[in-house]
């Protein structure tokens, strides 16, 4: 699937004034991938310096914040399949990221830590990522910014959000 981005300081051009999405633009989804997609072509490019993918970046922010993390924790946090975070762990892992140890209470699982270098790494790139998510990009106020999240979360959560 392709992914079409814009860079980090040119809006995204204006709808096709010819073609009705009145329908599309009626739906959560919609809407919510459309949000999605319009702050990661903010976030792509300042995750580009360390060739960081979103999703490695959040794998490696789930890491940092949950010092010997289970690999079975994080695809359940994630909702990712474990097959598809092997790739993700080896390559974090490859780049001195994270290391694996083993589980102080479990002996079948490994435990996932940061390495000092990885931290470096999150840490930068946390802030930076936090940044996007400001008023001047999401046009969002404070308050706004709260409940729009909650409103996201009670969506793929359910009730007990």
């Amino acid at each position: 699937m392709s992914v079409i981005s814009h860079p980090a300081d040119t809006p995204p051009p204006e709808p096709n004034p010819g073609v009705d999405t009145r329908f599309l633009e009626s739906l959560i989804g919609y809407n919510a991938r459309r949000a999605a997609l319009a702050i990661i072509g903010h976030v792509l490019p300042r995750l580009e310096p360390w060739g960081l993918r979103v999703v490695d970046f959040t794998v490696l922010t789930l890491i940092a914040h949950n010092p010997g993390i289970t690999s079975r924790q994080v695809c359940a946090a994630l909702d990712i399949l474990p097959p598809n975070l092997v790739g993700l762990v080896r390559g974090l892992e490859q780049r001195g990221w994270i290391e694996r140890r083993d589980h102080p209470t479990d002996r079948r699982a490994q435990a996932l830590y940061v390495t000092p270098r990885g931290a470096a790494v999150q840490a930068q790139a946390q802030a930076l990522v936090s940044a996007v998510e400001s008023s001047d990009v999401t046009h969002l106020d404070d308050v706004e910014r709260t409940m729009l999240i909650r409103l996201l979360r009670k969506v793929y959560l359910g009730r007990n959000a």
